[in-house]
């Protein structure tokens, strides 16, 4: 009999041991049975299946066939013609396969699982998260743009006349932060509430841990993700040797989370909300920074701006001991941090954020459509906005849209949802209208986060990227513009710049003229908001709504 072609139609709910169709509710998506090429054998999320061949789980030819039969109707021609003895083989597969599979999402221990635990865990004090942390290489990719200042820039990377596809994995929902790099390993986080160590050269999954359950957007007041799980980028400890990461469980809930770079097994597990707020209209989708001996993290709304939420940037030790540090925009409501980028600190540690429109659109300034410096511990130190800060508020102008710009003359560029962009001293922002300098540079609005080389600047304008040289005075220059395809965040390798396009598409621009080097249609339906490429050695890696895609340079 020859292999079913239906297999991978069938989903698998390991609470209830039920098998569905894949018409039916999305949210069984994230454990699905599929066929792995690879292994040779019909594979499920919830066993927790390794690539290294520590475990295993063979499903035979007659357990596949008896979920092909068990889907079509009984009065197909296939069912019609099946021997009555047949039927009952067949039936009997199936109710093997049913038990094996509850017993094995019941069982909870293998070498890759780690039960969804959400109690409050730390590390000992000064101790490690594994025995022996490896040093960071060169080629590695710990945080968002590779860097505490974002550059997003990689020297001396040669210029590739050619972009192919190496590999791509199929995880278990939507990649939307950036995949990092850490200790030659690809890590990914999915809104299942999922990481993922990958092989960088092959994609061979080394270990998977779930780390809660997520939130059902539809329960949600608004939101524009389902399901809703881990949004933002991880972030790598060197020192402790974990990876920092924040995720959204069904409740709802946020849970910081530290896992062990090397094993995946949770070192530190505590809530993410300060106390006293309702975490219900509050999205986390800025990415994660780890400076001070602190993991920093920030806090904006849904989509739509439902609910009562302010932005808000919060702290804790590394190890996960003592109580959450946070500081609260003082608007009456909104003023999230949600830029991709998240929280940058500079080489003394200090913290700096952009904050997106607050409710005040008159009298006193709130301290929304501004540029915040906060200190290690987060009290306010000093802040920027725009002269017509009221006016952005009302018509949805503000800054909160790209992160802040740290240059090597010691300027910070910021932009927002105007055409505007303005420059300022990063030890004097300016308060009110202090800006060095302002000039329109977005054909469109700066959304997601600028990659930087020295003082060049190569902002993600949703109507192109847009090369500008920034000036010891302030003074801004524009330079190329790219097509208005592309124009997601970019990064730099060498004199290379590397942005996608909605549809999918890989470009790789020549970082002094703009002009396309060479280009990559990866034949994906989409890609997520904000999506940022990351770049390590010969290989860029992007996330999808399934997975993630790796290409190799030449």
């Amino acid at each position: 009999m020859h292999r079913p072609k239906t297999f991978a139609l069938f989903f698998y709910n390991v609470q209830t041991a039920n098998l569905f169709h894949s018409n039916a509710n999305n949210a069984y998506k994230q454990t699905f049975l599929r066929y792995d090429k690879r292994q040779g054998m019909m594979v499920h999320p919830s066993l927790h299946i390794t690539w290294q061949g520590k475990r295993k789980t063979m499903i035979p030819h007659s357990i596949l066939s008896a979920l092909e039969m068990f889907y079509r109707q009984p009065q197909t021609r296939a069912w019609k013609h099946t021997r009555p003895a047949q039927r009952i083989y067949m039936g009997l597969s199936l109710c093997i396969l049913l038990a094996v599979l509850a017993g094995c999402a019941s069982s909870g221990t293998t070498s890759t699982s780690h039960p969804l635990d959400t109690s409050p865990k730390a590390l000992p004090t000064n101790v490690a998260g594994s025995a022996t942390v490896p040093t960071v290489k060169s080629t590695d990719w710990i945080t968002y743009h590779r860097d505490n200042t974002r550059t997003g820039y990689v020297a001396n990377t040669p210029n590739p006349q050619q972009l192919a596809r190496a590999w791509d994995a199929q995880l278990d929902a939507s990649v939307y932060g950036e995949p990092l790099v850490v200790n030659g390993n690809v890590i990914v986080a999915t809104e299942a509430d999922s990481l993922y160590s990958l092989s960088a050269s092959t994609g061979k999954v080394l270990w998977h841990t779930q780390v809660g359950n997520p939130q059902d957007q539809t329960k949600l007041p608004c939101g524009d993700i389902n399901p809703l799980g881990i949004t933002s980028t991880p972030a790598y400890d060197s020192k402790t040797g974990l990876i920092f990461t924040v995720a959204e469980i069904a409740g709802p809930a946020h849970l910081l989370i530290g896992l062990d770079a090397q094993t995946g097994q949770v070192k530190v597990r505590r809530s993410a909300d300060p106390n006293g707020i309702d975490p219900t209209p509050y999205q986390q989708r800025s990415a994660l920074l780890v400076a001070n001996g602190y993991v920093y993290w920030a806090l904006g709304g849904l989509a739509g701006d439902c609910g009562n939420y302010k932005g808000t940037v919060i702290a804790s030790r590394t190890n996960g001991q003592g109580p959450l540090l946070s500081y609260t925009v003082p608007t009456q409501r909104e003023a999230g941090i949600w830029s991709t980028p998240g929280p940058v600190a500079d080489a003394q540690g200090k913290i700096f954020v952009s904050v997106g429109n607050g409710a005040a659109t008159q009298g006193t300034w709130d301290k929304s459509d501004s540029i915040l410096r906060l200190s290690p511990t987060l009290q306010l130190e000093d802040s920027f906005a725009p002269a017509q800060w009221q006016t952005d508020n009302s018509r949805d102008f503000d800054l909160g849209s790209l992160g802040p710009v740290q240059l090597s003359n010691g300027i910070i560029f910021a932009a927002g949802k105007s055409s505007q962009g303005y420059t300022m001293h990063a030890n004097a922002l300016g308060g009110i209208g202090g800006q060095l300098h302002k000039a329109a540079v977005c054909q469109g609005l700066a959304m997601g986060g600028a990659a930087t080389m020295a003082t060049t600047v190569i902002v993600p304008c949703t109507g192109g990227l847009q090369q500008i040289q920034v000036g010891n005075d302030g003074s801004m220059k524009l330079g190329w513009h790219a097509q208005q395809a592309v124009h997601m965040s970019p990064i730099i390798g060498g004199q290379t710049v590397y942005s996608l396009d909605d549809q999918g598409t890989l470009y790789a621009l020549d970082l002094a003229t703009g002009k396309v080097r060479t280009q990559l249609a990866l034949n994906i339906t989409a890609i997520p908001h904000f999506e940022t490429p990351t770049l390590s050695g010969n290989h860029i890696f992007v996330g999808t709504d399934t997975g993630i895609i790796a290409v190799k340079l030449s």
